[in-house]
């Protein structure tokens, strides 16, 4: 799997876990109406996975190839 296919996967996830977090009441799993307390810490880490998967999405990880010539100098390649 690519390093862009997985940020898009986090930031769907992210955001499947912020509607859950902060919908928790209408969807029945809450215990009062309105965002509670212990809704908003899980709906900032979706926020925070959303985050994390734009910056991976957006940025490619390679790592430079390191060439060792025979006269002794070093080749990076990116």
């Amino acid at each position: 799997m690519s390093k862009r296919t997985m940020g898009l996967l986090l930031i769907a996830l992210g955001a499947v876990g912020m509607v859950v977090y902060l919908a928790a009441d209408a969807l029945g799993i809450g215990n009062r109406a309105g965002i509670g307390w212990k809704q908003l810490p899980g709906a900032a880490a979706g926020m925070l996975v959303v985050l994390y998967g734009m910056w991976s999405a957006m940025h490619e990880w390679s790592r430079p190839k390191v060439f060792f010539h025979i006269n002794g100098h070093f080749e990076f390649q990116m």
